[in-house]
Order: structure tokens, then sequence, then C-alpha cells
């Protein structure tokens, strides 16, 4: 049973893709009442949703129109050069505001963006944790009487995520990994209001601070990933010291499962239907069960249940092949940690999707949407627990070869070895003031 005396903090997250989100849902223990999404709360002042709405539907078209050569790659490059991020070296001061930082505190001091929230939380102060920029700001601009968190979502950071004035707020962050520690630093922020975390991956996915369910679910993954025992054999003696366990048992055995997870945006759609048709006689011969994760996009599961039906696949939907469909976003997190922990293989962009490595999943990565997304592509390949997509047209080739090598077993295990996994965990006791029994986290970049 779920301690009340954890929930004593306000989580704040706003619904524009699903990273922020994402690191909310993970935080949800913390929570006190529910996750409160800044851009759609109960009693929200009509003017500022829709401020809020068109921000969003403008972030979510433009990531859409990549896909559309010249035109949409021209679009996209216009809003993505605003929120770039600026090369890491050589080291310099970084803390002059960009002109996205300012544009922020204009929506927040001018047009009252979060001022109804944050006067409402005030009137019952609790430790606040953010995961959009936003929402942060406008707490200490409102002087709101509570600590003020923000988690950070990615592997590396804007200029945006840092306030205007970053030596003289009081804004603390939780950061994902050793990179964004050191950001942080360029951007101005005081080294004693940065927290080391990892980000914060739902719990029933790691299992305690012992990590019981990643160990787990682990061991059958290498399983599924190594079926000629390539990797297996060769670091049985490692592998059965972490976790505890030397063999493979054939009572836990389950179809290799591939997850092709689409974004918030829905930008993979096209994508997805060309692996789809690629692994074809894969799903029919029932060697490999795919899912099509779409998410809260009901349009885009009815049209990949459209072309499985074109595909002569339709007897295999239930069965090998499954389109993910969830009518809310409550809903969506939740069911969607239910798949990972019966999935070998993710695939998807390398959003904040990327730190899932760190339970044991090995990660396709799919074509980059933003600035954010390259720093986490180089991220994931510098731990060792992502690799770049091939030709998805021949991904019933290339994808067998990754299986039959053992070379998505090593991807799955180098995540598991050195990415971080307990940031929900770790950003617990920095709010209740509990300790808990972690091994202390390496300063990855």
């Amino acid at each position: 049973m779920k301690s009340h005396r954890h929930k004593n903090a306000y989580v704040v997250s706003v619904n524009m893709g699903y990273g922020h989100e994402r690191a909310a849902y993970g935080l949800r223990d913390l929570a006190y009442g529910n996750i409160i999404t800044a851009n759609a709360y109960p009693g929200i002042p009509v003017k500022e949703k829709k401020l809020w709405e068109n921000t969003r539907r403008m972030y979510e078209a433009v990531s859409r129109v990549k896909s559309i050569p010249i035109i949409g790659e021209t679009i996209f490059g216009i809003m993505d050069k605003s929120q770039r991020i600026a090369p890491f070296y050589p080291r310099r001061d970084l803390s002059t505001p960009s002109l996205q930082t300012l544009q922020t505190y204009y929506f927040i001091e001018k047009l009252g963006m979060c001022k109804h929230l944050i006067e409402l939380l005030s009137k019952k102060p609790k430790p606040l944790i953010c995961t959009f920029f936003t929402a942060a700001f406008a707490a200490e601009v409102y002087n709101y009487p509570g600590e003020i968190f923000l988690q950070i979502c990615d592997a590396d950071m804007a200029r945006v995520w840092a306030p205007r004035d970053p030596k003289k707020s009081r804004i603390k962050y939780f950061a994902p990994n050793g990179r964004v520690v050191e950001r942080l630093k360029l951007y101005g922020v005081r080294e004693e209001n940065i927290y080391l975390t990892g980000f914060p991956l739902p719990k029933e996915l790691i299992g305690g601070p012992d990590a019981d369910t990643i160990k787990k679910d682990l061991l059958t993954r290498l399983c599924n990933l190594d079926p000629n025992g390539i990797f297996l054999n060769k670091y049985q003696k490692t592998i059965a010291a972490e976790l505890g366990m030397a063999t493979c048992n054939p009572s836990s055995h389950r179809p290799l499962t591939l997850s092709f997870a689409i974004g918030g945006a829905g930008a993979q759609e096209n994508l997805g239907l060309d692996v789809l048709r690629s692994l074809k006689l894969l799903i029919l011969k029932n060697t490999l069960c795919l899912r099509l994760v779409a998410g809260t996009k009901k349009d885009l599961a009815q049209k990949f249940i459209k072309t499985i039906t074109e595909f002569g696949l339709k007897s295999r939907l239930g069965k090998n092949l499954f389109v993910d469909y969830f009518p809310d976003r409550h809903s969506y997190f939740i069911e969607f940690s239910k798949i990972l922990r019966h999935t070998d293989i993710l695939w998807t962009k390398p959003s904040e999707m990327s730190f899932y490595c760190g339970v044991g999943l090995p990660i396709i990565m799919a074509p980059s949407i933003g600035s954010q997304e390259v720093f986490n592509r180089r991220w994931l390949k510098m731990v060792g627990a992502g690799v770049t997509q091939d030709n998805p047209h021949f991904t019933n080739e290339w994808l067998c070869d990754w299986i039959s090598s053992g070379g998505l077993a090593r991807l799955a295990w180098n995540g598991y070895m050195e990415a971080p996994t307990h940031g929900s965990y770790r950003i617990e006791s920095i709010i209740t003031g509990e300790e808990i029994k972690l091994e202390k986290l390496p300063l990855i970049i």
C-alpha cells in the first residue's frame, strides 16, 4: 500500500507531446492529489487556455510537417533554430537569456500565464515539482512560498530551461545525466541548486532500490535477444553475478517483441507503416510480435488497423500483432509501462524515451525531431544502448541479423549497466528527506 506521507509535493506538467507528462508520471507517488496539467487543469482561465492551446497546436503541427520534403524541413528549421542547443565546447559563459527565455517571461509577466495556478497552489504551499520551465519561472515571478524544482526531460537542454537571472534564482533542478549538470552551470545556475538524479522512470519498471523487476525482465529479454547465445555465453559469469541468475528460464519464454512507439505529435506514422510492411512475413510466420503503439491518437490507430487489413494481417491482430490505442493520457502511461515490461526492442525517436534504456531496453532510434533529440541520440550512443535505424524497407533483414549476432542483447545490457535508473527514488528522497540506500550516480556525460 502506498504511503500518504510521500504525497507531499505538487507535480505540475503540460500536455505538449508526451515527454513532460512522462516525467511527471514517474513522480506520481509524490503528487498531492492528482498530477496537475498547467495548460488544462480545472478552472484554468479561458484566455490562458487558448494561449496554451495555440502553442501546443503549433508544436504538434510543425513536428508532423517536418517529413514533407523541402517545405516541411524549412518550416521546422525556423522553429527549431529558436530552441537550438548551443555547442557545449568550448566551455564558456552562456548565462545571457535567449530570445525564447525573454518571450517566456513576457507570457508570464504581461499575459499572466500560470498566474492563476500559482496563486491557487500558494494557498496551501508544498514543494513544487515542474516538468516544464514556464510553470517554474511563473512560480518564482509570483513569489510562490514553497520550494521550486524543475525536472529536465532530455540529455541536454536549451538556454530557455534556465531562468532569466540564473545566479539569483532559487529554482532547483533535477538533472537526468551529467551533461545537464554541466550545462546548467554554463547557463549560470548555482551548483547548490543542481541535483544529479537521473530521469524519473516509473517505479513499476524498476521494482524498488534493488531493481528486482528490472533484473527479472532483463534476463528474459536477453534470452529473447540472443537466441544463439553469442552474448550470453561470453558474459555468463558477469550476468549471473549481477542478475542472480545464470541461465534462461524456458517457462518465462515469450515471443520476441518489437514495440514501435509513436511520439505525442504523431510524426512517425509513415515510418510505422514501412516497418509493418517489411515485417509482414515474420508476423505471418509467428516468429515476431509487433506492437504499434499509437498512444492517444485514435485516427492513427484506425489507420494502422486499416493498413493491417489491406496487408492481409488482420488474422494476426490480438495474437502477435497489436495496435495499442488509449482513450486518455492517464491510461496510456499506465498501460505503456505494462507493454514495456514485455517488450524486447523499443523503436522510437530519441526523445525522453531514451532514458528507458536504463531498464535494459535496446533502443532503435528513428530520425530526431528537434535539437534536444540530436543530443539524446548522442547520449544513447555514448552509453552504448541505442543504434540508429537502418533502411526501414528492409527491416526484416537487418533486424534479424542484429538479433542473430547478439548485438541487440549487448545494447540491452549496456543500457542497464550504464544509464541511470532510480531517478524517481532519488527525487523522492530529496523531497521527503527520507534516506534511500542507492549507489552513487556516476557522472555520465
